[in-house]
């Protein structure tokens, strides 16, 4: 039923208020400022642990998030911070993960020891975050090169408990990881890509002019990915040949990097896209009766327009025009331009990077870290790209392509269409990108930017569009998960609508704010939000400039 209602607005409305309000960068002004320095996070690093042998695991770098792991209303930031290989020397007192609290938007302080991550020893890669065990704290699941975390939440306080929640015990390379509520039971379940079969003792020699450098992932078989179904008593269950993640899929071809939820057909249950490296990126179809089905190559989503397999990386998936539909965008190796798949209904996708005016640019650079977000908060959702190439030795065999590359920030136009922003501010500074993740620090309206180097240093970016009208959404699932992923939210302003889905996932091995995000052209007239459980909820006369707090069954 559509009526008005009362909104309850939370701690962000007080802290947001108080905030000092930004510059609004015209043209040709930055719309990044790096603050990693300024706010505490300088000396911040990943460590890949080599030491001359080229392994293979050295490359892929990464991630970090945005998360408010104490519940205070401020966006915390954790780091994967690498580590070292079996049989080489020690790193020391390098924990697998730091954690920065958030001192009120003005800094950071490290809390890793107080948090109980100290002593945690794994060569982390990547995280996702939820409420798993659904007692208010967030949880988070840490990628690793052997056993994986899975860090249980207890007032601030983490346990690593996935011995006991049966996750992440066989010894193997994960990389991005997700949780969503599969099978809609109001529990978080758990995907986790795979990428590898790859130890000290397995490892392959590739050379370049007589010296061993990191070998494609072509040499190498690859492995299943797994799917866990959360038990809602703390563990969960292997379900991955019984869910049909295992049909009809070559398991040695699966080497995934990035993964993503979508509910491509609108149906209300959440779907799975999958982005492989060297292989065909896959979408996983709910069924609705706690199965999937595979449907990559009918979709049209499998191969490129010449019907080769890509070397996808990061993903992420937004409604970015009028349509109304996803679009699917997969960041690939340099001579692969950035993948954009347009719903078009039924299922089936249409590959629009060549038309979104996304391709061209991005031929010559290698994507790993890939956002969608309301950069410039014009109402539409832009893509900005962390990119860096996998080979030190690159530019001695393709001209044009370089080993450190910058990022690149592309606006859309409102119809899907993109133009790259110049380069300026962090923006023109070349990286090795690797994770990539947007959140709203400083409470100012506006989403910033994590970026994770690897073997090198984090950076913060402050985005300098506040200024402009915006509203964030934050959703509390009961009858739902608690975190509300698999949420889609419409919001209609000055005759505009957007969409946006709750989820985690997306980007490369990194986790963003999982609050909604819209810039406003005036006030805005309506929101409507379907909750995972199928629950639909009209708003009206909703306010700016601040923060809404929902509550299933008590909206």
């Amino acid at each position: 039923m559509r009526s008005a209602i009362t909104v309850c607005v939370g701690i962000a409305l007080i802290a947001g208020c108080s905030r000092e309000a930004s510059r609004d960068p015209g043209a040709g002004e930055p719309l990044f400022t790096e603050v990693t320095q300024r706010v505490g996070l300088g000396g911040v690093a990943h460590n890949h642990g080599g030491i001359g042998n080229s392994y293979a695991p050295e490359i892929v770098g990464a991630g970090g998030a945005f998360f408010d792991y104490d519940q205070d209303g401020w966006q915390d930031i954790l780091v994967a911070t690498g580590g070292a290989f079996a049989g080489e020397p020690s790193l020391g007192a390098h924990p697998a993960l730091r954690l920065f609290r958030n001192l009120g938007g003005d800094g950071f302080e490290e809390v890793t020891q107080q948090a109980g991550l100290a002593l945690l020893r794994a060569y982390s890669l990547g995280m996702t975050v939820g409420d798993y065990d659904d007692d208010g704290d967030e949880d988070v699941y840490v990628t690793a090169l052997e056993e994986d975390l899975l860090l249980r939440n207890t007032d601030g306080v983490f346990e690593d408990v996935a011995q006991a929640a049966q996750v992440g015990q066989i010894r193997e390379w994960s990389t991005s990881a997700m949780f969503f509520d599969a099978n809609q039971d109001g529990f978080l379940d758990l995907y986790v890509g795979t990428y590898v079969h790859w130890s000290p003792d397995e490892d392959i020699y590739c050379s370049f002019n007589e010296r061993k450098v990191y070998c494609t992932p072509e040499v190498y078989d690859g492995i299943a990915s797994r799917y866990y179904e959360n038990q809602g008593d703390g563990t969960f269950a292997d379900l991955t040949k019984e869910a049909g993640f295992l049909s009809g899929v070559d398991p040695v071809r699966d080497k995934t990097l990035g993964v993503a939820e979508l509910d491509a057909n609108q149906d209300g249950w959440p779907d799975v896209f999958i982005a492989n490296d060297t292989e065909r990126d896959m979408l996983f179809m709910n069924q609705g009766d706690g199965t999937f089905v595979e449907t990559g190559v009918p979709s049209g989503i499998a191969y490129d327009q010449h019907g080769k397999p890509r070397a996808g990386m990061g993903v992420d998936i937004g409604v970015v025009d009028e349509s109304g539909e996803p679009s699917i965008f997969v960041g690939n190796f340099s001579d692969e331009m950035v993948g954009v798949y347009r719903h078009i209904g039924g299922g089936i996708f249409n590959d629009r990077a060549a038309a979104s005016r996304i391709g061209q640019p991005s031929l010559k650079t290698l994507t790993f870290g890939l956002v969608l977000f309301d950069v410039d908060l014009d109402t539409d959702l832009d893509v900005l790209i962390a990119n860096g190439h996998v080979q030190t030795h690159i530019a001695q065999i393709v001209d044009g392509v370089s080993f450190r590359q910058r990022p690149q920030l592309f606006l859309n136009d409102g119809t899907g269409t993109f133009a790259e922003m110049p380069a300026g501010g962090p923006l023109t500074e070349p990286f090795v990108g690797r994770g990539l993740a947007a959140g709203d620090y400083d409470l100012d309206g506006d989403l910033d930017v994590l970026l994770v180097e690897n073997n090198g240093p984090i950076h913060l970016w402050r985005n300098e569009s506040a200024g402009k009208t915006w509203l964030r959404v934050r959703l509390t699932g009961t009858r739902s998960n608690r975190n509300a992923y698999g949420a889609q939210l419409h919001l209609w302003s000055g005759g505009n609508m957007q969409v946006r889905r709750i989820r985690s996932g997306s980007s490369y091995l990194s986790h963003s704010e999982s609050a909604a995000f819209f810039g406003l052209q005036g006030v805005p007239d309506s929101l409507w939000v379907r909750w995972p459980s199928g629950q639909e909820i009209w708003i009206d006369d909703l306010p700016v400039n601040t923060t809404v707090n929902l509550i299933e069954d008590e909206s």
